[in-house]
Parts: C-alpha cells; structure tokens; sequence
C-alpha cells in the first residue's frame, strides 16, 4: 500500500512540474527535441510529422513524410513545405492558425478539387507562392489571395477556368498551367496587370489567349492545337521578347503578313508546324527557330527590307533544319544581312 501512494505521489508531482511547461512538453519528448533543460516553446510546438529547424525560425519540412493530411502549423510559420506526400484534400481552416505564410509549397501530391475547402487559403493575406503542379486538380481552387506573385498549377487535370478565377490578382507575376486540358480561357488574364510569365505549354488551346496583359514578356504555347495568330497579336502585347508556338498547326495562311514585325521580340520559336515560307521578323530578333516545318525557300526579305552594309539583321541563331531547303537555297547577300549569325542549320 504505502508502495502505491508513493508512485501516486510521484505522478502528481510530475503532473504539476509538467503543468508549468508547455503543452506540448509530450511532443518534444517523442521527437527528442528536448536536450537541455532551457529548451524554448518555438522549439517543440512543431507537429510530429515535421521538422522546425531553430536556424530558420519561420520555416516547417514536412516534405517527403507519407503524409495524407496537412499538419498542425504553429502561428509563427510562414514557410511551409509539403511537397512530395500522399495529401488529397484540405479542409477550410488549416491554415487560419497561420494567417501570416508566404510560401505555401504542396506540389508533388494527390490533390483533389473537390477536396480543397472554398475558403482554404483565402484568410492568407500575405501569400507569395502558391506550389500546386503535380496535383489531380480539375479546376482553380476558388478565392486565393489577392496577394500571390507566383502560382503554379500545371501537371495537373484542370480542363476549364472560370470568368473570376483570377479576378483582382494584380499582383500575379507568374501563371504556370502548362501539362493541362485547357481548351479555352475567355479572356480571364485580363486584369493581371503584374502578370509577365504565362506559361500554357502541353494543353488542348485551339487559339492564342486573347486579352493578354500589355506587361506579359514571356509567352509559353508549345504543344497545342493553335492554327493561327491573330491580327496585331503582338501589338496588344507590346512588352512581349519570348514567344514560343512550336508543336502546333500554324500555316502562313495563319499568320497575318507582318505579324511578328516587332521590335521588342527577341525569341522567336515556330519549329514543328506546317508553315512554307519564312515570315517576315523584325531585324532585332535575335534567335528564330523554324526547324521541322515545310518551308520550300529562303527569302532574305524576311530578314532585311534592303541589302548593303547599314541594314542588317540582329540574328545570332538561326533553325532552317528539317525543312525543303539546303545551304545551296542561301543567296550570297545572307552574309551581308544576317552578318551576327554564327551558323545556319539547314
């Protein structure tokens, strides 16, 4: 009996001693976080599955853990990584203990849309990046934060956008939705007024996005079904230098004449299509690829409105291979014309 009590006693006193530490005292046992005695809240309120390194005190890895749900995140933290985990949906809620994260990183998981709560991330004002590529996403989560700068959804199973999907993110500077099934996007990139990055590469667009922001710089199309480019394509879009159309279905009966007549374009990319002649760019692009098209002659004109020695062409990587021409199609005055080219693929 007296046995008993003594142990009873013994609890009582480590119950007691454990009231005036953190709650979380138990946790910092178990991950045997506790190595001195002046061990500090920051350092054991950090969930199970995760780890909060002191060096980086915003900072929470859960990446590459197996998970299946967002963890518990402590207030303080606003650098989250959970990329590369079995994670299916979040609930609204998660993340309103951490009002103040930046980075949100969760690429590389198995997300659902309908799965992700309506108002998941709309209580983080102070997002910057956004990570959800690799995901099985069907569409935009609804109500992010105004606040974002980079977003990232491609490799996901997104096959439409709604109107307000990304309505009053002025701030957005770069949209990646490449490795979709998008067919069309009406015009919703209108109001990114940030927005410079627009990558759509690998989705099912039959046209160019109209409406395009006037700051967009590089432009991303490659391995679509696009057949043609509209008129002053390039002129709605005057801050436009990359622009990359390979692996679609342009013809020259698809390009308006002059269309990328632009001084501003410094790429220019229009291998793997159907297009037979070489159309008509400004004399400062500085790389055009028309490889693996089924262009039939070498017009210098496209380069080069006139030929002598102040009028030349800015050119330094020029792609002819793969197309219905050789080196012998190339007139003398090239060497005048494309003078900064250091060789021509044919």
């Amino acid at each position: 009996m007296q046995r008993v009590v003594l142990l009873l006693l013994i609890g009582i006193v480590d119950l007691t001693m454990c009231q005036h530490n953190s709650q979380f005292h138990w946790l910092s046992h178990l991950r045997g976080r506790r190595r001195h005695a002046s061990w500090q809240a920051d350092q054991v309120d950090c969930p199970l599955e995760c780890d909060c390194p002191t060096t980086y005190f915003t900072a929470m890895y859960c990446h590459n853990r197996n998970l299946q749900h967002v963890p518990y995140v402590p207030s303080r933290i606003k650098y989250v990584y959970l990329q590369h985990n079995r994670i299916t949906g979040i609930q609204d809620g998660v993340f309103d203990n951490a009002t103040n994260l930046v980075w949100v990183v969760l690429f590389n998981n198995q997300l659902n849309s309908d799965k992700i709560g309506n108002n998941v991330f709309s209580k983080l004002k102070n997002l910057d990046r956004l990570l959800l590529d690799h995901n099985e996403l069907t569409h935009v989560p609804p109500n992010l934060p105004k606040s974002i700068t980079d977003l990232r959804l491609g490799h996901n199973k997104i096959s439409k956008i709604l109107p307000k999907s990304f309505e009053g993110m002025a701030n957005l500077t770069s949209l990646q939705l490449q490795a979709n099934v998008i067919e069309d996007v009406r015009g919703v990139f209108k109001g990114l007024k940030s927005l410079t990055l627009l990558d759509m590469r690998k989705n099912k667009l039959r046209k160019i996005p109209d409406n395009l922001p006037e700051r967009l710089q590089q432009l991303y199309l490659e391995f679509n079904s696009i057949e043609s480019v509209p008129e002053g394509f390039l002129t709605l879009c005057p801050a436009l230098q990359y622009v990359r159309l390979a692996h679609n279905k342009l013809t020259d009966k698809g390009l308006p004449s002059n269309v990328f007549n632009i001084s501003t374009l410094t790429e220019l990319d229009l291998s793997f299509n159907k297009l037979e002649k070489i159309p008509v760019v400004s004399r400062n692009l500085e790389n055009l690829y028309l490889q693996a098209n089924k262009i039939k002659e070498f017009s210098l004109s496209s380069f080069c409105s006139a030929i002598d020695m102040t009028t030349f062409s800015r050119l330094r990587v020029l792609r002819l291979d793969a197309n219905e021409i050789s080196a012998r199609d190339i007139p003398a005055e090239a060497a005048y014309c494309l003078r900064r080219v250091a060789s021509i693929d044919v």
